[in-house]
């Protein structure tokens, strides 16, 4: 097959031409396409011509190269939200129609580290209670959640399900949430992590790390949330 002759240059009707075949579902999201050679036979360019396109494709998170391995159709994700919006993982999940879940909880009260007793401005040393979970959406695993407070902020009869929101239960014990200060980045492979959110060797996490500060502007919360980027995606509005 050839491409139809065009004014264009031919790399953009190689572009258009893969754009339109996986909005048809030729090529479906996670999908590998077809080597460099057989694709650029079918559609009739030079390799050149071809891995310009995919270039291109790359850069606008259409499709990703996997060295050694190939090239994969990008799957869209499935939750995305705007960095400006604070939502707890829960309402993040529901908004968007899928059930949240939990299949794995473990609280412990530890000892604060040095990052702690900084991001809670702790004069001194005070337990802190640390609430790690994996959470899901419609069963499946999507995030990995490590959630901090100070026991001092907590009254003495907190009590915690495992598939409840945070935010939520602060609520409940009058700890209201305000704003957040959040920094944002990728990680490669994480041994204990990525398995657990079942992500392969080649794939990577994004993780929104975030002080959260009550209406008085203390810091009562910690969050570090490991994202599957195949699933999450955030968005920043600016204005001028």
């Amino acid at each position: 097959m050839s491409l139809r002759p065009d004014a264009r240059p031919l790399y953009l009707l190689v572009i258009d031409k893969l754009k339109q075949d996986i909005e048809e579902g030729k090529f479906k999201p996670g999908y590998k396409l077809p080597s460099e050679n057989e694709l650029a036979k079918t559609l009739g360019v030079s390799r050149a011509t071809l891995r310009e396109a995919l270039r291109i494709l790359e850069d606008e998170n259409i499709i990703i190269r996997k060295h050694g391995i190939g090239t994969f159709v990008i799957e869209k994700p499935v939750f995305t939200s705007g960095i400006e919006e604070l939502y707890s993982i829960t309402q993040m999940i529901e908004k968007n129609g899928y059930k949240a879940g939990t299949i794995y909880l473990n609280i412990r009260e530890m000892n604060p580290s040095k990052e702690d007793l900084e991001g809670f401005q702790l004069q001194s040393a005070v337990e802190i209670v640390r609430i790690e979970r994996i959470r899901t959406a419609n069963d499946e695993p999507v995030v990995y959640c490590i959630d901090k407070i100070p026991e001092s902020v907590l009254p003495s009869n907190f009590n915690f399900q495992k598939d409840g929101s945070i935010f939520k239960v602060l609520d409940q014990n009058n700890i209201h949430i305000s704003y957040a200060i959040t920094d944002i980045k990728t990680i490669g492979y994480h041994e204990k992590i990525s398995p657990l959110l079942h992500l392969t060797e080649e794939s990577s996490l994004l993780v929104l790390k975030q002080v959260h500060y009550d209406t008085h502007d203390n810091p009562v919360l910690i969050s570090i949330n490991y994202f599957r980027p195949d699933k999450f995606r955030f968005h920043v509005l600016r204005k001028r």
